[in-house]
């Protein structure tokens, strides 16, 4: 696995900034801090995040040959960006607000152009780049033939884009989309469906699989109990490139391993996971009876009337400190990301690795940080010897 610090980085989603301003204020306030505990000394990636309204008064201010200069000159390398959130990503309430626009409507597009545009700017020359989006829409309700016709159309146009601007400027910049729990593609057989009938029956799958890829978030398919050594060898088998991978661990609440005695406490603290910001999907399993989805923590919390009868197990999207295996009665899916790296060993073409813990600041009181820089510094600390003890 590689060692160079310009390829692995963290979310920059975790900072509030829906102007240009505030951005920078974050970058210089908490990514310089993180560097400065991990990579001192030489460059750093960083997956950045910009809001529509950022990305284009960047473009319109002629203000990204200079924020490009600034990042050069502090050892910041947006080696990847968060194109998923379109607006305020930390704005009182997100829930589903973070699924609009969708990729049938222009903004969606535009958006996406303009971050290809930075991107193609800020990199180094020689380098990748890659940029996670929306897995097309939320999922309720399901967007008809037309909405999903439209949205292939332009994801191609997207992949023909990116495919001039390698022909013209050697720079290749790859649209990966996310899947994620509740989303139109939300498991690896979703995706794969999309691909197929709409992408590579289209075009060219070589061609278009170079442009359009996926990206694998860890937790995403933690919740939905897809094991990670099956999802990316679906992806091999359908010709699918995973362009990058968002390194996240889900809460999960395995109750048949508490006594009966724990299991009510177990229950109040995954309820202090309940917060209004975001969205939490939650799945529960039990033997013998049919996987539930929950699009919202609160309904899931709210059918239970026996915690101590509690059986099975529960994911909930959720992102916490990636360093975290057990808290209290509650688990991590880390090791779902221990999984992820072995497998990944077998796949030397995907080269972009996020940590990607956006929620720190809705997280209960005990698992927080009173420094944040120190907080994202020991996930990236621990991600870096996990990622040399399975490489």
């Amino acid at each position: 696995m590689t060692r160079d610090l310009s390829l692995v980085g963290y979310c920059t989603n975790v900072h509030a900034g829906a102007d240009l301003d505030s951005t920078r204020a974050s970058l210089e306030r908490y990514a310089l801090a993180v560097k400065a505990r991990i990579a001192p000394e030489r460059p750093m990636g960083i997956g950045l995040w910009l809001s529509a309204n950022t990305a284009r008064k960047l473009i319109a201010d002629n203000q990204v040959e200079n924020f490009g200069l600034w990042l050069s000159e502090v050892g910041l390398v947006p080696y990847t960006f968060n194109g998923f959130p379109h607006g305020d990503f930390h704005q009182e309430v997100v829930k589903h607000r973070v699924y609009e626009p969708t990729w049938w409507e222009e903004a969606r597009l535009q958006y996406t152009l303009d971050l290809i545009q930075i991107q193609n700017a800020l990199l180094p020359a020689g380098m990748e780049g890659s940029i996670s989006t929306l897995p097309i829409s939320w999922g309720q309700p399901f967007p008809d033939f037309a909405q999903l016709g439209h949205s292939a159309w332009q994801l191609l146009q997207i992949a023909e884009h990116l495919e001039k601007l390698e022909s013209s400027t050697g720079r290749l910049i790859y649209l990966c989309l996310e899947p994620e729990p509740g989303c139109v593609l939300q498991r690896v057989a979703d995706v794969v469906c999309f691909f197929q009938q709409y992408l590579f029956a289209k075009r060219d799958p070589e061609k278009i699989g170079r442009y359009l890829r996926v990206c694998h978030d860890i937790c995403h398919a933690g919740v939905m109990f897809e094991p990670q050594a099956e999802v990316w060898d679906a992806y091999r088998k359908a010709g699918i490139r995973v362009g990058k991978v968002q390194v996240s661990a889900a809460v999960r609440a395995a109750w048949e391993e508490l006594g009966l005695n724990d299991r009510p406490a177990a229950f109040r603290q995954l309820s202090e996971f309940n917060e209004k910001r975001y969205l939490h999907q939650t799945v529960t399993r039990q033997e013998r009876q049919p996987e539930r989805f929950f699009e919202d923590l609160p309904p899931a919390l709210e059918q239970v009337t026996n915690p101590a009868g509690l059986r099975g197990e529960w994911r909930v999207h959720f992102h916490v400190p990636i360093y975290l295996e057990r808290f209290g009665h509650l688990h991590s899916t880390q090791s779902d990301i221990l999984e992820c790296l072995r497998v990944a060993r077998d796949f030397p073409e995907m080269k972009h690795f996020e940590v990607e813990t956006y929620a720190w600041n809705v997280l209960p009181a005990e698992l927080q940080q009173p420094d944040l820089a120190a907080g994202i510094a020991e996930e990236m600390k621990w991600f870096l010897a996990s990622q040399e003890k399975t490489g």
